[in-house]
């Protein structure tokens, strides 16, 4: 009998289930429990297992090639990082991406950006949510190659169907004009529809110096603002701090 459920499990695509039975039932056994409990307790095994499956996949298909969490940045370094502190813990609830909402982050290199990023995606990877993470000369020029060789829609849409996706140091060069209007095409299709991560080190009066004109410039922030929250960091970079041994 148990055979052949094991077989009625895996037909389904129960791996679980039928991985766990004999265990289950044994344990069922000894502690007498009723079969609805049995029955229940399977069910939980198998999607639990079906919950760490996909937060494995969604890790491996973020392209974070870490595991940044939110306990390890200093917010201790700097003002700036006190004053937004609050802010930022409320980053790690996710919720913005249920509202479709765009987070911006302003400021140096080194005040902490890319981290604050990272640590935003990788949550929503261990919520279970699809995530990118890219920098902004990476997409561009992956959509410029795409444009080439005829699979640009398809290439879009990798960029455009993520929950959240992260774009990373926006403005150290400027894009050029295919690429400001790829920018503009993946961003005007995710407007209010999906979230947005941006880093950049100019603030948006400076944006017509990433992207190909002003125009361009204007329509994208326009977007990126609409519905978004902005953070400004401040302060020396912190790959500069004074370690203790330096002292």
């Amino acid at each position: 009998m148990m055979h052949a459920i094991c077989e009625k499990a895996k037909a389904l695509r129960l791996k679980t289930i039928c991985e766990q039975l004999p265990q289950v039932m044994d344990l069922a056994g000894k502690n007498n429990w009723p079969c609805l409990e049995t029955v229940a307790h399977l069910f939980e095994l198998e999607m639990e297992t079906r919950r760490q499956n996909r937060i494995a996949l969604c890790f491996r298909q973020s392209k974070l090639n870490e595991k940044p969490t939110i306990d390890q940045f200093d917010f201790n370094h700097h003002s700036s990082r006190k004053k937004n502190k609050t802010r930022i813990l409320n980053l790690m609830d996710l919720e913005f991406l249920e509202q479709k909402m765009d987070i911006i982050l302003i400021g140096n290199p080194g005040v902490g950006k890319s981290f604050l990023a990272k640590a935003v995606a990788y949550a929503a990877t261990q919520a279970g949510k699809k995530v990118l993470f890219t920098t902004a000369m990476d997409m561009i020029n992956h959509l410029i190659a795409a444009d080439a060789d005829h699979s640009l829609l398809k290439k879009l849409h990798t960029y455009q169907s993520p929950e959240l996706l992260v774009v990373d140091e926006i403005g150290y060069l400027g894009l050029g004009k295919q690429g400001s209007n790829l920018f503009f095409q993946v961003i005007s299709q995710r407007h209010e529809t999906r979230s947005t991560v941006i880093t950049t080190n100019l603030p948006f009066a400076d944006w017509g110096k990433i992207f190909d004109s002003t125009t361009v410039a204007t329509a994208i922030a326009d977007r990126l603002v609409y519905n978004s929250q902005v953070f400004i960091l401040e302060g020396p970079s912190y790959r500069k701090r004074t370690k203790p041994n330096d002292r």
